[in-house]
This record gives structure tokens, C-alpha cells and sequence, in this order.
């Protein structure tokens, strides 16, 4: 009877831990403006500031964990802290809920707007504005954790001037491993990093399954390809193929999607332009572009399937790498490298949060004026998010009067 009313009681907390990760994943993917640096910036606010799901040193080592993956990494983050929450359904939802709201418009937009210039709406400038409030609110909060002596700080500043100079996804990548190595050479013998031992709810042998799928579907897909010739086939395989192999963000991902569309002639130049723009008017991640591309070939299935396609890599390199995270992480000398990685972060952080969000933000005196109050509303009145967000969009309407 015990264990019937244990059983009874655990799914109850799985579904209300289901039910409260769709609700809160589904809010962020609702008002997540700014990219994929600013999304990590809302996701500390809510999941660790807020809610304290995860300590600030564990949140830090997922979000270097993700750097080094493939894929959307604010969007990888999201499913990480929802494995963890409450397993891989809890990953699904959070995935689910994240994305959809931003999926869901854009294939709208695709079907009905495409091609309205509403990127340059007022409203879509003070959300623009209040990421920049956002992201300097997380930088501020990482900075003071993951860069504590002068060391840590040195090594920000040189992740910060090599991605500020060299802006590509190689930059990037390259100043995490050359951290990685001096972390490792300056902090080796050191055991400053106490973060709370995660629970990973699956085995390792789920974590191989996924990683074998990952490399399996990126050598089958081009096969399958040849040999069938069909047209979902070929769509499925290019956005796979896009998702697994790109470093950097959303961002980058835009050249392979024009290689692979427009250039074999699927979508002309113009609508793929106009998806862009309509893609940088929406919330949550910049992957979802794949759903306006899949639905301007096929409609609202291929939006869909393209959306599935692309974020897949993403979703089975995070199942694959989690299990194996916390030995590394717990490792001596592995946490020295860890330290460098998360200090190097915080540079890529603040370079990000210079190019583009500040520099596509920050045109006027007066949006800085409008982001010094929003920054101000977030840090010293502790006001909720939302209420950030609805103040953005009003303040943008009325700057863009002037």
C-alpha cells in the first residue's frame, strides 16, 4: 500500500512539474526577445534567480556545456533545465513551450504576412530595447560569479576582444578550447567549484542510443536522399544537416539555409529576406526560421516538419552529453577547465551583448535613456519580467512618434 501511494504521490509531482515547466517555458517563449543571449539572460532570471531551480555555478556549467554543442544553445539550455526538472518529458515541454509561440507565428506570417516590413514597428524596437536590459542585468549577475580574481577576469577580457574582432562561430569555439586549456593550466589544482550534484533521470545507455541516432541520421538522411528522391526526404535531410552542424547561434545558421533553399531554388531571395525580417519581429529562438521556410515550400506540415528537423541535432546532443555531465564537471582537473570555459563565457557575453544587441537596440540618446529605466525597473525595483516587457512595447511605440 506504501509503495502504491509513493508511486501515486511521484506522479502527481511529475505532472505538476510538467504542467509548471509548459507554463513558465511557455511565458519566456512568449516575451524572449533579443536572441539567444538574452534568452539565457530571461531563463536566470526565471529558473535560477527567481525560482532557484538549478544553483548559479550548475546553470553556468550548462550553459558551457551547450556552447560547446552544436545547435541553438539558448534553446539547449531551455531542454537541459527541463530534463533536469522532470526528466525527458520535462525537456519535451520545455522545448515545446519555448518554441511553439514563435513557430506558430511564423508560420502565419508565411502564409498571410509575408513580406509586411514589420520589423521596424515601434513596438518591435522597445523589446529590442528591453534585451539590452535583460542581458546586462545577466552579465552582471554571471560576472560577479564566474569572474571573482583578476585571472578569470583576463581571460573574459580576451574571449571578449577575440569575438568582438574575429566574429564567426570558429572564434568562438576556438576561445572556449584555448580556456578550457589555460583554466585547466592556472586552476588544476584548485577546488573552489561547489555546485550542487544534479540528478540525470535516465541511464547512460538512453544518453549512447541518442548520440548514435545523432551521427546515424546525419550519414542515412544524405542516403536516403539519393536514393528516394523525394521532396520531404530532401527537406528533412537539409535542415538536419543545418542544425547538426552549426556553431554560433541562430545567426549562422541563416548562410546555410539560403545555400540549401535558395540557391537550389525552393524559396526565391526576396521571401527568404522577408523571413528574416519577420524572424528577428518574434520571440524565442532564431531556429524557428526553419518554420517559416518549411511552411513557404509545403505550408503549415512543412513548417512543422522543418521546425522538427532542424531541432532535433539539438534536442538528441543534449540527451547524449547530460548523463556524462556531472563526472566531468565533479573531476578535478576537468573543473579547472571548466572554470576558464565559464569565465570566457561571460566575455562572449558581453561582446554578444555589444553585437549585435546593443548596436541594434541603442540608435538614440533617448533609447538609452529608455533602457537605463527599464534596467533600473528590473535590478533596484525587482519588478516582474512581464511588466518590463509590457513597458518596453508601450515606451518603443511612443519613442518611434518622435
Amino acid at each position: 500500500m506504501d509503495t502504491q501511494a509513493k508511486s501515486t504521490s511521484k506522479k502527481r509531482i511529475t505532472i505538476r512539474s510538467l504542467l509548471e515547466i509548459w507554463l513558465i517555458s511557455t511565458k519566456l517563449g512568449l516575451m524572449s526577445f533579443g536572441g539567444p543571449v538574452a534568452h539565457l539572460g530571461y531563463f536566470h532570471e526565471e529558473y535560477i534567480r527567481r525560482r532557484k531551480w538549478m544553483d548559479e555555478q550548475s546553470y553556468a556549467d550548462l550553459v558551457a556545456l551547450c556552447q560547446f554543442l552544436p545547435g541553438p544553445a539558448s534553446s539547449q539550455v531551455g531542454i537541459g533545465i527541463g530534463v533536469i526538472r522532470a526528466g525527458i518529458l520535462g525537456g519535451i515541454v520545455s522545448f515545446l513551450g519555448f518554441t511553439i509561440p514563435s513557430v506558430i507565428a511564423l508560420i502565419v506570417f508565411a502564409i498571410i504576412l509575408q513580406g509586411d516590413e514589420i520589423s521596424s514597428a515601434g513596438w518591435i524596437h522597445g523589446l529590442k530595447i528591453v534585451a539590452v536590459s535583460v542581458v546586462a542585468y545577466a552579465i552582471l549577475g554571471m560576472s560577479q560569479k564566474l569572474t571573482p580574481d583578476l585571472k578569470r577576469k583576463a581571460i573574459a577580457l580576451l574571449a571578449l576582444i577575440v569575438t568582438l574582432l574575429w566574429q564567426t562561430a570558429y572564434a568562438q569555439v576556438g576561445i572556449i578550447l584555448l580556456s578550457a586549456c589555460i583554466g585547466y593550466l592556472i586552476y588544476r589544482q584548485e577546488d573552489e567549484m561547489d555546485g550542487a550534484k544534479i540528478h540525470i533521470p535516465f541511464s547512460r545507455k538512453v544518453a549512447i542510443t541518442c548520440l548514435t541516432l545523432f551521427f546515424g541520421l546525419l550519414i542515412i538522411l544524405p542516403i536516403l536522399r539519393e536514393v528516394t528522391s523525394l521532396s520531404w526526404v530532401a527537406m528533412f535531410d537539409s535542415f538536419y544537416r543545418s542544425g547538426s552542424l552549426v556553431f554560433g547561434g541562430g545567426h549562422v545558421v541563416l548562410p546555410l539555409l539560403e545555400r540549401e533553399f535558395v540557391s537550389t531554388g525552393w524559396l526565391s531571395h526576396e521571401e527568404f529576406l522577408a523571413g528574416y525580417g519577420v524572424a528577428q519581429a518574434v520571440p524565442g529562438p532564431l531556429f524557428t526560421f526553419a518554420a517559416y521556410v518549411g511552411a513557404i515550400m509545403n505550408g503549415w506540415l512543412g513548417g512543422i516538419v522543418a521546425t522538427i528537423a532542424i531541432f532535433l541535432p539539438a534536442f538528441l546532443l543534449v540527451l547524449g552529453t547530460l548523463p556524462f555531465w556531472d563526472r566531468l564537471r565533479s573531476n578535478l582537473k576537468m573543473k579547472g577547465a571548466l572554470m576558464g570555459v565559464n569565465a570566457a563565457v561571460v566575455g562572449i557575453l558581453i561582446s554578444a551583448f555589444y553585437q549585435p544587441i546593443w548596436t541594434s537596440s541603442i540608435l538614440k540618446p533617448i533609447d538609452f535613456a529608455f533602457a537605463a529605466i527599464l534596467f533600473s525597473m528590473l535590478v533596484y525595483w525587482k519588478l516582474p519580467p512581464w511588466l518590463i516587457v509590457v513597458t518596453g512595447i508601450i515606451g518603443g511605440t511612443l519613442i518611434s512618434l518622435f
